[in-house]
């Protein structure tokens, strides 16, 4: 995989340029762009994981910090922070916690970050092996719940609307979607059937994952041929089992 990392910000301080020279001996290639929503949007290449060196002037660029944020969440890069504990408090809480490759406290330790990368990089190749399921709910605790049963074998996404899930497979293609039946402003029927109307996803697996369990809620989704139809109140293992036959079943057939 790729050595790459993308230093957002200050690109001249005394930092800066030693974590730039400590990260050439692992072999990285750094790019750099101001704080700037502009300047970013203009990168077509984006590297995989971006840093920040955190500072007062960091904090108020609200506006930009947004838009890193979301290139994260929707192109699934991880983000990397140095700078004093308080300051770092104020971004961290703007991220989701699986954005986050790592924090760094003043004094910096270049080596630290260096290996913190590197790691990035192997688990990233590890992953990357696995099969790729994007989990879609309106509850951040049923998906942070079903994304505990899955992770030590799946590589997992989350979004939490079906607008938000939408972005993310304009980017991504994974190898299934669970989704939910019963959602805010865009129902999950709603989603599927975006979903089949689209070249580029019509082709994505999608198993319902929900508490709605009676026949008429079933019926309605059957024309959109769903891969499968699976309830909330069953036992966790019976829902992993279940999705593992499904991938099981899809190398059979040489999918």
């Amino acid at each position: 995989m790729e050595k790459r990392v993308l230093f957002i910000g200050e690109t001249n301080s005394f930092i800066v340029n030693a974590l730039k020279d400590g990260l050439k001996e692992p072999g990285f290639e750094c790019l750099f762009c101001k704080l700037d929503v502009t300047d970013i949007s203009r990168l077509t290449d984006k590297p995989e994981f971006f840093f920040i060196y955190v500072d007062e002037k960091t904090i108020q660029e609200k506006d930009a910090l947004i838009y890193v944020r979301d290139i994260c969440v929707e192109e699934e890069r991880k983000i990397f922070l140095a700078g004093y504990s308080d300051e770092l408090q104020v971004i961290e809480d703007m991220f989701p916690s699986e954005c986050l490759g790592g924090r760094f406290e003043r004094p910096i330790n270049v080596k630290e970050i260096a290996d913190a990368l590197l790691y990035a990089v192997e688990n990233k190749e590890s992953l990357e092996s696995r099969k790729h399921i994007l989990l879609v709910d309106d509850s951040g605790t049923m998906l942070r719940t079903i994304k505990g049963w899955l992770e030590d074998k799946y590589r997992i996404s989350m979004a939490n609307s079906a607008t938000s899930a939408i972005a993310f497979l304009a980017v991504n293609k994974p190898d299934l979607i669970l989704l939910d039946y019963e959602m805010p402003v865009c129902s999950g029927p709603q989603m599927l059937e975006m979903i089949r109307s689209e070249i580029k996803t019509e082709s994505v697996p999608v198993i319902f994952l929900t508490a709605k369990g009676d026949k008429e809620s079933v019926a309605k989704v059957l024309s959109l041929k769903p891969q499968g139809y699976l309830l909330k109140s069953m036992p966790p293992f019976q829902i992993v089992e279940s999705i593992d036959n499904f991938f099981a079943s899809q190398k059979a057939k040489g999918l």
